[in-house]
């Protein structure tokens, strides 16, 4: 393995919660008089940070969404996932293949620490990380497409950026991988591979992706 560590995004890499988020989102911001599309959230929030939805639809309309947003949205959410949400194909056995080469992996999601948590529990896969591999765009000032969640999972991890590989689905995350000084891999199971073109290799099954990562070199 050429690198020190795996640093994963949590929905839609590790969890396939892309559809559900997307779709409450779309349902809510429509709700609240700011018209979206299923399309139209994939598109303009996929990968965002809550700050970056609030700021978008504050730009766009001139209208601050209600102060209770955040909860509303993440209530509506989390039941939905305790219903319907599961693992990405193929991901346990990869962070089971990583664990066994003794490859450090982490998640770094632009979700808040709460949302991770229940994503990972929900599917199971909560006991391949554990508390100390998880951080979230809640510990740094900036969220995704800044690469500050990135370095500081590399800090807290020990690892220098240039030994870190990401996995990404989102334009957002390439860029701030990118930015981080990282090489980035993207998933393109729901993202045209043209659009995660700043990634290093791009790959649509997770059985792909540990051969990126041992067979690929600078």
């Amino acid at each position: 393995m050429r690198y020190d560590l795996v640093i994963f995004d949590n929905d839609g890499v590790l969890v396939d919660s892309e559809p559900i988020s997307n779709r409450h989102l779309a349902a809510y911001l429509t709700e609240l008089g700011h018209p979206t599309s299923y399309e139209d959230s994939i598109r303009d929030y996929m990968g965002s940070a809550m700050h970056r939805i609030h700021e978008l639809v504050l730009e766009r309309s001139g209208r601050r969404l209600p102060p209770d947003f955040d909860t509303t949205f993440h209530g509506r959410v989390f039941d939905a996932f305790r219903q319907e949400l599961q693992p990405v194909a193929g991901v346990s056995e990869l962070l089971e293949k990583l664990r066994a080469d003794g490859v450090p992996y982490c998640v770094a999601s632009s979700g808040s620490h709460e949302r991770i948590r229940v994503a990972l529990r929900t599917t199971g896969l909560y006991d391949l990380f554990g508390e100390d591999h998880i951080f979230s765009s809640e510990d740094v000032g900036r969220g995704k497409p800044a690469p500050d969640l990135f370095l500081h999972a590399a800090e807290r991890m020990g690892v220098a950026p240039e030994r870190c590989a990401v996995v990404e689905d989102s334009p957002l995350g390439v860029q701030a991988a990118v930015a981080a000084g990282m090489d980035v891999y993207g998933y393109t199971a729901m993202t045209p591979a043209a659009k995660l073109a700043a990634a290093r290799d791009r790959f649509v099954h997770m059985a792909e992706l540990r051969g990126l990562l041992t067979s690929t070199h600078k």
